[in-house]
């Protein structure tokens, strides 16, 4: 615990049994207080792997239900633990754990709401080996993000991310979708709900048993980003609402 805050790492995982012993080793247990491994239908070993780790909350998806399916049993479950603190850590490796301490800290003193690694400060995605035509549609869109929805976020697009307890349960994030998009409504959705956000430097790596999405699915997701910020920006700004924001 930090001030009393109870803090829980969750792991939304998808054939990471190369990779999760690597990332759990690594969390700070002197301030975490439980972890939370789910499955979304894995062809690998990933669950034997969690068991043999001791991870005590294991959650395994009868079927694949996408990265966004795969986060909302994360959130439940973590709420269910009465957590005040909810990290989302990819179990691929690809950001450190190293930054938990930092960005937990962040919230439990009450500076923010939600607090997220970015891959741009400091030149971290570049340096880690984000492809370059992911680097130039990054910055694209997070630019026409912060324009429409009127923010100031160095990018929209990582998955480290660090929430109160406020936070979760000021969104309807069970009615997103459950693809890669799901991240960005759920960004969408806590500006509207006016939750504070911070951002940390964060080193990122691209390696072979890291998890990315190819060119197909990363045009799919860059169309849903830019819906998102449309209907923000109706929905704030003209009589056309959105459902994604009409429950805040």
């Amino acid at each position: 615990m930090i001030n009393n805050k109870k803090v829980v790492v969750v792991l939304p995982a998808y054939n990471a049994a190369l990779t999760l012993k690597q990332t759990y080793n690594e969390i700070p247990f002197d301030i975490v207080d439980d972890v939370i491994l789910t499955d979304d239908h894995s062809t690998d070993n990933t669950v034997e792997v969690g068991k043999s780790l001791g991870i005590a909350h294991i959650i395994v998806h009868e079927k694949n239900r996408g990265y966004g399916g795969n986060q909302k049993s994360c959130y439940n479950k973590a709420l269910e633990l009465d957590a005040d603190i909810v990290i989302m850590l990819h179990p691929d490796y690809q950001y450190t754990p190293k930054l938990i301490p930092s960005m937990v800290y962040l919230i439990a003193n009450d500076v923010y709401d939600v607090v997220l690694g970015s891959r741009i400060l400091n030149k971290g995605a570049r340096k880690g080996g984000m492809p370059l035509y992911k680097y130039v549609a990054n910055r694209i869109l997070t630019l026409f993000q912060n324009i429409l929805m009127g923010q100031k976020l160095s990018e929209y697009h990582t998955g480290y991310r660090v929430f109160s307890k406020k936070a979760l349960v000021s969104i309807p994030y069970q009615d997103n979708s459950e693809d890669f998009v799901f991240d960005n409504q759920m960004l969408g959705q806590l500006c509207y709900a006016n939750m504070q956000i911070g951002e940390v430097s964060c080193p990122t790596k691209y390696f072979p048993e890291a998890s990315s999405i190819n060119f197909s699915r990363s045009v799919t997701y860059g169309l849903g980003v830019l819906g998102v910020s449309i209907k923000y920006f109706f929905h704030k700004n003209t009589f056309i609402k959105s459902k994604l924001f009409k429950a805040i």
